[in-house]
């Protein structure tokens, strides 16, 4: 119970930034500036801020990312499954197969943070900059033939990514910023959190399944159940254990990217469908995450 109050402030964050939207009236291009703002500029100093702090242990980063390419991995497999039962328009399909295993990053990050601190983060942050190439090259491949958007440019100028690298980089090579760079990072951080949970609640859309209700509950079973499920199964397997062992879990729990909606419409896709999917997502991992980590933490 204590873990499930815990996350409540974040939860309250997506659904005071849906309440914003639905009542404020400030315009889809006001909102559009925030999502950049908080993508391109807040989240990296987020990144960077945890991982120059938090001493690294590498020998344990190749089973902790092993483990969320496996859950990952998984969640392809079993969303090409239906493929074989279903009939509905391929782009249709190959819109709403990249919800099975893309992840949202900023709620990953906001938990990881919430309930582990800037260890939780870095953790986090390693496995976010490592699996975002995996899931554009994924999403991008089952769109191609559909649009045109250059895959090696999505992933070069990705800027979680980036921060990622930024981090390891000088965390790696042992460089502390002064006193007041590392305040500053901090400031930008701090305003990460809540102004990216605000946006993931103004994104909200609870309309647009019209034919694939049957796939679409599909996936999320897959992507809140099954995910986390693979990713305990293979943990174990690996031999991780503490703080590694409940982020990976975590990571493999979280609802579907805003930027699968994003990728969908601009390769020509059901953009309609792929963000009712998010949405729906986004609310039941309000129920099943406090669930995940308050069986992890215990």
């Amino acid at each position: 119970m204590a873990t499930i109050l815990l996350l409540l402030p974040d939860f309250a964050l997506i659904l005071l930034g849906a309440a914003i939207r639905r009542w404020m009236h400030l315009g889809d291009h006001f909102w559009q500036g925030v999502e950049k703002l908080v993508y391109f500029v807040l989240f990296p100093a987020l990144l960077i801020n945890a991982i120059i702090r938090t001493r690294l242990d590498l020998a344990a980063a190749l089973p902790l990312l092993a483990t969320a390419f496996a859950a990952m991995l998984g969640g392809m497999l079993l969303a090409l499954l239906p493929k074989l039962f279903t009939r509905m328009p391929a782009l249709t399909y190959a819109s709403l197969f990249q919800c099975g295993y893309r992840f949202n990053s900023y709620i990953a990050l906001a938990v990881a943070g919430m309930l582990f601190g800037a260890p939780g983060i870095a953790t986090m942050g390693l496995i976010v900059g490592a699996a975002v190439p995996l899931a554009n090259f994924a999403s991008v491949w089952m769109l191609a033939r559909h649009g045109e958007v250059g895959v090696w440019r999505e992933v070069a100028k990705n800027p979680l990514i980036w921060g990622t690298t930024a981090g390891f980089v000088l965390n790696l090579a042992g460089f502390m910023p002064p006193l007041p760079v590392l305040a500053f990072l901090e400031r930008l951080a701090d305003a990460s959190i809540a102004l990216g949970l605000i946006t993931v609640g103004a994104a909200l859309r609870l309309s647009g399944t019209s034919g694939v209700r049957a796939f679409s509950s599909w996936l999320l079973a897959v992507k809140l159940f099954a995910l986390p499920l693979i990713a305990i199964g293979v943990g174990k397997l690996l031999g991780l254990s503490a703080l590694n062992y409940q982020i990976v879990v975590l990571f493999a729990a979280m609802p579907t990217a805003s930027s699968a909606y994003i990728l969908a419409m601009r390769m020509g896709g059901d953009g309609k469908s792929v963000a009712w999917l998010i949405s729906a997502s986004t609310l039941g991992a309000m129920i099943t995450l406090p669930l995940w980590a308050a069986w992890l933490i215990g």
